[in-house]
């Protein structure tokens, strides 16, 4: 669905912080730092609005194993 870190490298794509997001969402704020700092998961119904948000702005999500980079740490 969407990951902590694509969550946080998709805002840093679009340069928004986490208010910006919150915003543009319509999550709330305190939701969206809960979630990119592992504290709590969010519904499925508010990550699936998270991810919606970004790929309004173009951000594209890639499946593992369909040929995007994926770097491992």
């Amino acid at each position: 669905m969407l990951t902590t870190a694509q969550c946080r490298a998709a805002r840093a794509l679009l340069k928004w912080n986490q208010q910006d997001l919150a915003d543009r969402s319509e999550v709330a704020v305190s939701t969206i730092k809960k979630f990119e700092t592992e504290t709590t998961a969010p519904h499925n119904s508010t990550l699936k609005l998270l991810r919606q948000t970004f790929e309004a702005q173009g951000i594209e999500f890639i499946d593992e194993g369909s040929g995007g980079v994926w770097l491992k740490g």
